[in-house]
């Protein structure tokens, strides 16, 4: 029994030792222990007690809280409700007096509603007009015009709107001014310097001789990267004009001054559009080279020849060696005693030798009149199909796109057509040379063997 007795305090000590593990280690004796167990029990149990009493004084807080929350909740509930029914009651208030300011207003609203239309087709036209250029800040007061013909508050003066008559009335009188002013301009190259800029009522603006444009966006004036060049002279006097009437172009299709002068400096030139043509397009050009050069060369020669053979037809008894007929009359002179069969043959063998020499280069050019709307035709096929490439990988969502490829594409074909043409004609020219000496070759033996058949 006492042995049971002391297992079981052994095991209640060292679960005590093992809950407080520091007390176990500083415990010399058995007795030391329990008298440590027991003060950490009274510990403990003052312990549970202050927080049950911290506990309880939690809950009664919260529950104070909570009534506050309520009596809160039930304040604001009436507060809305209040602010529901201020509303309401406003509202019908505001009604009223709308249906009253409708009245006394009348024909006014309508007045106002016109008023509030024109001021903002004035303000869309001011800020993109080229006068604004000149005269900025033109369209601030329109913003509050506007403002106040749109409140429920606020009514337009006299004053308003006769300032929007007069903004109207200017812009009217500004588009038929010629006027000289001076701003900064935005050159071409980047850089920004104060010019002397003429305004051609609401179309363009020019200064030194180059068109300018205006941004309503940030109200910058800068020169334009490409220019008209057939117009730049004309810009130029007029700038220089201080009197009378001066002849310049000018661009009528808004008040940017920007759809037809964009449209006609973004024209391609024609070194342009000889570039469109690419690598056959060169081609093209060096076989035209060519063919120039050649007829030339021929015209130059049988130009040359035409004159000898015309000398010789005036003397005749003077056989010289230097051009086709006196070397055929040379051939009848050195067979005097032949039977006309014969001599027929031998002048023909030497009109045979001369013709090779007369008609040289009259083939070439032929070919190269045949060859180059070929060339042309084949550049236009090789253009299609990257176009069509093209189409096929982005879509025809972009028809300008599209119709600027074939445009390019067909460019080859009016090169062939441009070289065949001038090239038909000079073969025309030069092969009518060729002939007309042959033709005074094979008349002069005919009539040696004419001669020679009399004589026998």
């Amino acid at each position: 029994m006492n042995m049971k007795f002391v297992k079981v305090c052994a095991a209640f000590i060292a679960a005590a030792a093992m809950s407080m593990p520091a007390m176990a280690q500083d415990a010399k004796s058995l007795s030391e222990l329990l008298d440590m167990i027991q003060s950490s029990k009274i510990a403990e149990s003052k312990e549970y007690r202050d927080r049950e009493a911290a506990f309880k004084r939690d809950q009664r807080q919260q529950a104070t809280e909570l009534t506050n929350a309520k009596n809160s909740k039930t304040a604001e509930e009436r507060r809305s409700d209040r602010l529901e029914q201020n509303i309401r009651d406003n509202e019908l208030k505001l009604t009223a007096l709308r249906e009253q300011r409708d009245k006394r207003l009348g024909s006014l609203k309508e007045l106002f509603g016109h008023l509030t239309g024109a001021a903002g087709d004035i303000r869309a036209n001011l800020t993109q007009s080229v006068v604004s250029a000149q005269i900025p800040g033109r369209t601030e007061f329109l913003d509050e015009l506007i403002a106040k013909m749109s409140s429920d508050t606020r009514l337009p003066s006299i004053t308003d709107i006769e300032k929007l008559w007069y903004e109207q009335q200017r812009e009217m009188i500004e588009s038929g001014r010629v006027v000289r002013f001076n701003r900064n301009v935005l050159l071409a190259n980047g850089e920004q310097a104060e010019m002397e800029v003429v305004r051609i009522g609401t179309y363009n603006l020019v200064a030194n001789g180059t068109y300018l444009e205006y941004s309503p966006e940030n109200g910058l004036v800068s020169e334009l990267a490409r220019q008209p060049s057939d117009h730049q002279g004309s810009a130029a006097d007029l700038q220089a004009a201080t009197d009378g009437f001066t002849k310049v172009g000018l661009d009528p299709t808004g008040p940017l001054g920007g759809g037809l002068l964009r449209a006609l400096i973004n024209a391609p030139t024609l070194y342009e559009r000889w570039q469109f043509g690419g690598i056959v397009g060169y081609v093209i050009t060096g076989v035209f080279f060519v063919a120039i050069l050649l007829a030339i060369w021929r015209f130059i020669v049988l130009q040359g020849m035409s004159s000898k053979v015309a000398s010789q037809l005036k003397n005749p008894a003077s056989s010289t060696l230097d051009n086709p007929l006196g070397r055929v009359l040379a051939v009848a002179k050195a067979n005097p005693g032949l039977d006309p069969e014969s001599l027929e043959l031998k002048l023909h063998e030497a009109v045979l030798k001369e013709r090779p020499a007369i008609e040289s280069g009259l083939s070439l050019l032929k070919i190269i009149a045949m060859v180059a709307p070929l060339l042309g035709l084949l550049g236009t096929v090789t253009g299609m199909i990257i176009t069509f490439q093209m189409i096929t990988l982005f879509g025809a969502g972009d028809p300008k796109a599209m119709a600027g490829g074939i445009s390019q594409a067909l460019i080859t074909t009016v090169q062939g057509l441009v070289v065949a043409i001038p090239t038909v004609l000079m073969h025309t020219l030069i092969n009518g040379k060729a002939q007309n000496v042959l033709h005074v070759l094979e008349e002069q033996s005919a009539g040696i063997v004419a001669g020679s058949v009399e004589g026998h």
